[in-house]
């Protein structure tokens, strides 16, 4: 490792290859993984840990009950804060747990509050401010950050409600075109479950009155497959297999996007007059979901 000679570093668990510049600060109870940068001027507390190929550019300060996976980069002046209520000299039993997962990046000067969970891959805007856990492989930006899109392979561009673009990246879901009938009197919209869908629904619901900065769905099925429909107004679907991702714009009752089981699904950009119907494969049933990213990467890992 190599420590600036105008750097303090009063840890002993810093890892191979990890380098520490000017007038950063490490205390002695922090845990530093390998081939990390800290660049001028960091100030890093004890209750820390910080992975592999990590970079911490100028001005960050690592607080009291911060977790930084690996490939994680923090940019410029980041602030976090861990107490939620602080005031001067008094301190809380414990400090809130901010976790920055794996290939996370932060922007510039943004801000996260205390206790909140940075999901793997996501992307924060320069300046934002995060209020509120941050999805895997989201992108959020402006105060309070929102998300505008995710790490898709067509960021929503390249399929759409379109019977001339049905092709998806994640195998197994596709879009599913129903027939229109329409005249002087308006369009009608058909869907004979044994004809049009690929399997028999024994359940539907529907989703509407979403707030546009709300997000739902974020989870799997086990064994339940799923279409789902805008019968008004529009929103994006991202569809994640845990190496693919497709996002796809639905904003026709003529189509239909089909989940299967065990794919990533999650409904956000709801246009405010959106009304999503969804059909089901099976009936509710609460063990049938997989709610916790890591825990479906883990699962399709072993199929």
């Amino acid at each position: 490792m190599f420590i600036h000679d105008k750097a303090i570093c009063e840890s002993k668990n810093i890892g191979y290859g990890t380098k520490i510049w000017a007038f950063a600060h490490v205390l002695p109870g922090a845990k530093i993984g390998k081939n990390v940068n800290i660049c001028d001027g960091v100030f890093i507390e004890n209750d820390v840990v910080i992975g592999d190929n990590v970079t911490l550019k100028c001005g960050v300060q690592i607080w009291d009950g911060l977790r930084v996976g690996n490939n994680v980069f923090i940019g410029p002046n980041v602030t976090f804060a861990n107490d939620k209520y602080p005031r001067s000299k008094c301190y809380p039993e414990e400090f809130s747990r901010t976790v920055i997962e794996d290939g996370a990046s932060i922007g510039a000067n943004a801000t996260i509050l205390p206790g909140l969970i940075i999901g793997k891959g996501s992307m924060i805007g320069a300046g934002s401010v995060v209020t509120r856990n941050v999805p895997p492989n989201a992108t959020v930006i402006g105060n309070p950050a929102k998300i505008i899109n995710y790490n898709t392979n067509n960021l929503g561009e390249k399929v759409k409600s379109d019977p001339k673009n049905k092709a998806l990246n994640v195998q197994g879901s596709q879009l599913i075109e129903f027939p229109n009938y329409e005249d002087m009197r308006g369009s009608l919209v058909v869907c004979e479950y044994e004809k049009h869908l690929p399997f028999s629904p024994k359940r539907s619901f529907f989703v509407h009155s979403v707030e546009t900065d709300k997000v739902r769905g974020e989870h799997a099925h086990i064994a339940c497959h799923q279409v789902l429909v805008a019968v008004a107004g529009s929103l994006s679907v991202v569809v994640d297999n845990g190496k693919d991702r497709d996002e796809i714009v639905l904003d026709s009752p003529c189509f239909g996007l089909h989940i299967p089981n065990c794919v990533w699904g999650i409904q956000y950009k709801f246009s405010r007059d959106a009304v999503l119907m969804v059909y089901a494969s099976e009936l509710y049933e609460d063990g049938d979901y997989i709610r916790n990213y890591d825990e479906f990467i883990n699962y399709v890992s072993k199929k």
